[in-house]
């Protein structure tokens, strides 16, 4: 039965619950925060980042998402929001836990710093810390991204990586 204090979340066809807390951590609801961005993109193929922390957020929000099966569009959405000079063909997205164990679970996102990323920057960085389990134990990625906006689009461009583990 479907109710407005428990909205349907369709898991079979791989759809994250709008009504849970984000993954990016950004303290709103999924539905309220980089899910408005993904369905956007789901729906008509609009990138509709306002900054570059937004669009930096909504990719966090697509590896945790795909690594549970909840957002059947992560790798596509990815891709698009990479800037083509610097994009790969295609991505390996972790996935859910397969036969083999291997699973990794996103826990938090931290940002640490941002430069530039406005609505009205042409380019901007932001640097955080991803904090993930593997069967192996909890480890971190720092990176400091770099994004540029292009015809009013923000995009990922590249970055600086550094994994060690917790």
């Amino acid at each position: 039965m479907n109710t407005s204090e428990n909205p349907p979340a369709d898991h079979a066809a791989g759809q994250a619950s709008a009504a849970r807390r984000c993954p990016c951590g950004g303290g709103d609801v999924y539905g309220a925060c980089c899910g408005r961005l993904h369905g956007r993109f789901a729906a008509d193929g609009t990138l509709a980042a306002p900054t570059a922390e937004a669009l930096m957020r909504s990719r966090y929000s697509a590896f945790a998402l795909a690594a549970t099966g909840d957002l059947v569009q992560a790798e596509e959405y990815l891709l698009a929001t990479w800037a083509p000079e610097t994009r790969p063909a295609q991505l390996a997205l972790d996935g859910p836990a397969d036969e083999s164990g291997d699973d990794v679970r996103w826990l938090r996102l931290d940002v640490e710093s941002t430069s530039g990323g406005g609505p009205f920057d042409d380019a901007g960085t932001v640097t955080f810390t991803a904090h993930f389990r593997t069967p192996a134990g909890r480890h971190t990625q720092h990176e400091t991204s770099r994004f540029v906006r292009r015809q009013g689009t923000w995009l990922y461009r590249d970055g600086e990586v550094s994994a060690a583990p917790r």
